[in-house]
């Protein structure tokens, strides 16, 4: 992967983007399995949805986010809708055991 202020061609970008989603998606997975250990473990199906924990992880990445220069409600934006798509695995989960 090419640091972004060593890319000069859009070749350089696209080419560390792409690197970048690859390591995006294999981190996505972790997340997943994560998710199914989760409903494994939980006892209730009362207990899948936690707003406090939601509330506390999209904030966590939106400080993160300002951290690291990248745009913090984008970042919080997308986390919801990680956060939303993962509950919805858990149910899944949960149910089916």
């Amino acid at each position: 992967m090419i640091p972004a202020d060593q890319c000069r061609t859009m070749e350089d970008v696209r080419g560390s983007v792409d690197k970048i989603d690859e390591q995006v998606v294999v981190l996505l997975g972790s997340r997943f399995r994560l998710m199914e250990a989760a409903a494994r473990i939980k006892r209730n199906r009362e207990d899948v949805r936690d707003e406090e924990r939601k509330a506390a992880v999209i904030a966590h990445v939106r400080r993160r986010a300002e951290e690291v220069g990248a745009p913090p409600e984008l970042v919080a934006q997308l986390y919801d809708l990680l956060v939303e798509g993962s509950i919805a695995y858990e149910f899944e989960k949960f149910d089916a055991r």
